[in-house]
């Protein structure tokens, strides 16, 4: 038998300390690996375009298509849930509008809004954290959320709708509904100044979506509903367009890269 061999090498015994990661009989333990989280940006623009999409073609009175109740599931599911799972995988990755590594790479070269320093652990031990500079809050979860209160608002079982007599006062309500994420997406576009085109555009559309779709239900008038259907199916391609340009270049060797109109801030 060899020295290696397992059944006659003799066992050798160790510290607990050792066994869970403790070095040179210290209580420090050993710094934490850093892990690596894919990029969910395409799986959230892939899924609000789509929701976004075919919402948007109903307001349009697609097929003389009147009323939206088939975009429910598509709403709590795909726009809802979805989203919202992004939304949540973005914040480990300090990542605001759900660029890609190469985009965030770029960005960071000419803001420098990576800060790395470092600091000291409970244990004492000595770790590299990373502070980014840009603002923590994710479009993903937001729209998320709208989608899924937006299809409770159309589930019968809800109550939502049932519990307004007159029509003129649920098209109020929802008219103010629609105001407050007009706004919320018009604050959204403000913080994507500094980013890309791509996302400046987006927003843009998505908010004048919003305002026509809030002035059709104040007033009644089908001709702002379809002018913000049409404002949202533009508004769904433009939503692909930036997913498909993060998919690609989140690729080594991709067919095409599709340019977002990155935007360089001037160095002081």
């Amino acid at each position: 038998m060899t020295k290696h061999d397992i059944e006659k090498s003799s066992v050798e015994a160790v510290p607990p300390q050792q066994a869970y990661g403790y070095t040179n009989g210290s209580s420090a333990p050993r710094a934490p690996r850093p892990t690596t989280i894919g990029n969910p940006g395409t799986l959230g623009l892939f899924s609000f375009a789509s929701t976004t999409f075919i919402l948007s073609m109903f307001n349009i009175s697609t097929r003389s298509i009147t009323h939206p109740n088939v975009v429910v599931g598509m709403a709590i599911f795909c726009g809802g849930l979805v989203q919202l799972l992004a939304g949540m995988w973005e914040f480990p990755r300090g990542n605001v509008f759900g660029a890609t590594e190469n985009l965030r790479k770029a960005r960071d070269k000419f803001r420098g809004a990576l800060r790395q320093t470092r600091f000291m652990d409970d244990h004492g031990c000595r770790c590299a954290k990373v502070f980014p500079s840009a603002r923590p809050s994710i479009p993903f979860s937001s729209y998320g959320a709208f989608w899924m209160s937006y299809a409770t608002i159309l589930i019968p079982g809800s109550g939502i709708l049932a519990a307004f007599d007159k029509k003129s006062e649920l098209q109020s309500a929802l008219g103010i509904y629609l105001v407050c994420w007009c706004m919320v997406t018009f604050f959204l576009g403000f913080a994507s100044l500094g980013k890309h085109v791509g996302f400046i555009l987006l927003f843009g559309f998505l908010g004048v979506t919003y305002a026509c779709l809030a002035a059709g239900e104040f007033k009644a008038h089908a001709g702002a509903t379809k002018a913000g259907g049409v404002l949202g199916v533009i508004t769904a391609f433009i939503a692909y367009y930036i997913g498909l340009a993060e998919l690609l270049a989140s690729e080594q060797h991709p067919v095409i890269r599709l340019p977002l109109g990155l935007i360089h801030p001037k160095q002081d």
